[in-house]
């Protein structure tokens, strides 16, 4: 299923499939007396893992949402009927008509309110109690091609293996729970950093290292801000994995952020050779334009005249990143922000024609009612460019509320105090953003 908020395609509706799967397909397995493990988060940046496939092909039963037709979604469906006859089962939100490929097999339809919000949570997970109750002992074919091709052979495993994966899904699925509870409910950073390499102690001892768990720890380093573990574990995975461009993405973001010796310039090369490889795209750009950005603000601090030049390269960077895709807020709300900060004239007028797209980029993604961190905090940081003080309180109480890393809401401030600097040329209000600002930063420090 797809993982967060996803917006309905040109629709108004967000709608949350981590509270379905928590309110209703968790719940409805636990009565039925079903294991749960779900695929792992898009954070993994499509990177596709051996444990993926195992839990295709070998889970007894798999359930898959087809809202929105979301492409990953429909790829392990096809690897899934290709494999097992049966106990796969469809649900949907009834916002639009299935694929026609799909639309002849059986699915449990749910209904959304105007906002995207799951209509009656209790009879989806009383639908699908009865039919994973089903699953466990109906031998009919659900699968297309077993149904339609007499003689298809799909696969045929050992006991031992099913036992095999069914073992290690349970322990990589444990590990990674204690992973992100690890980050969230550790009472500092030096406690996360230890609870984390206990984990990745017990991680490499698995006979064929699980490439998924070294992935998750690096990200989880990442979201307590420990750089020199997350270059660590980025260097030791097998250079199938290092050759990734979101792999190499996070290692340059890690060595910009460290900054020891030549990391910065390192840094840059990697995330230039990603984009000389696959093209422009908002994140590698964005990633490109924050190096720049840093490279600005330690010169401008130090009084070198080289800061004008690396300003000019950051604002470049992320006009490149926004135009590969006026989707993506993330460079535009960054754009917006440097641009406020170079004050030019013609920077003036760029600013009143991004700011507008950036606005409706966040909107489509929920705006104030967003969960994502990202979304709030551009709501927050255009507000300051509009003045709004009230958005914009409104929107870091929000962000507060998800439970953000340290170097998160680090990078909001940072990104304010930019602002701070520039808002008069704008005749905007600046006391209520130095405020927002310091409140991240104490998030920061606790």
């Amino acid at each position: 299923m797809p993982f967060g908020e996803k917006s309905e395609p040109g629709g108004p509706r967000v709608v949350d499939f981590d509270a379905i799967y928590e309110e209703c397909i968790k719940p409805a397995a636990a009565v039925a007396d079903v294991e749960t493990i779900r695929a792992d988060e898009e954070t993994l940046g499509g990177i596709i893992h051996r444990p993926m496939y195992e839990r295709l092909l070998l889970a007894e039963i798999v359930v898959a949402d087809l809202t929105f037709a979301n492409a990953n979604v429909f790829y392990e469906l096809g690897v899934r009927h290709a494999a097992r006859p049966r106990s796969t089962i469809l649900i949907y939100a009834r916002v639009n008509q299935l694929p026609f490929d799909v639309g002849l097999i059986r699915a449990i339809p749910y209904e959304l309110d105007a906002d995207g919000a799951l209509v009656n949570v209790a009879a989806l997970r009383d639908t699908l109690t009865q039919r994973l109750e089903l699953a466990k002992t109906d031998e009919a074919a659900d699968s297309p091609l077993f149904q339609l091709l007499d003689d298809y052979p799909g696969i045929s495993l050992s006991h031992n293996v099913t036992e095999a994966f069914r073992e290690r899904a349970v322990w990589v699925s444990d590990l990674t729970i204690r992973a992100n509870n690890a980050v969230k409910s550790s009472a500092d950073r030096a406690e996360a950093r230890e609870r984390l390499l206990e984990i990745e102690k017990e991680a490499s001892a698995l006979a064929g290292s699980e490439e998924q768990l070294m992935v998750m720890l690096m990200l989880a380093y990442r979201d307590i801000s420990e750089w020199e573990n997350v270059i660590r574990v980025a260097e030791s995975l097998p250079l199938r994995l290092r050759s990734i461009p979101t792999i190499r993405e996070q290692m340059a973001m890690a060595l910009s952020r460290r900054n020891q010796g030549d990391d910065r310039n390192r840094a840059i090369e990697i995330i230039e050779e990603v984009i000389a490889e696959h093209g422009d795209s908002p994140e590698s750009l964005g990633i490109l334009a924050r190096c720049h950005k840093a490279r600005w603000e330690e010169k401008h601090k130090a009084g070198d005249p080289g800061a004008q030049d690396a300003l000019d390269q950051a604002i470049h960077a992320y006009r490149r990143g926004f135009d590969a895709d006026p989707r993506d807020f993330y460079p535009g709300v960054n754009l917006v922000t440097l641009l406020a900060r170079r004050g030019q004239p013609e920077d003036i007028e760029c600013l009143r024609q991004v700011a507008p797209v950036v606005n409706f980029a966040a909107g489509r993604k929920g705006g104030l009612r967003s969960r994502d961190y990202w979304v709030l905090a551009t709501v927050l940081e255009t507000s300051a460019l509009t003045g709004d003080e009230g958005v914009g309180r409104r929107a870091l109480s929000a962000m507060l509320d998800v439970d953000p890393a340290p170097w998160m809401c680090e990078t909001t401030a940072d990104n304010l105090d930019i602002l701070v600097d520039a808002l008069p040329g704008l005749a905007q209000p600046v006391d209520w953003v130095s405020d927002v600002s310091a409140t991240l930063r104490e998030r920061v420090e606790t």
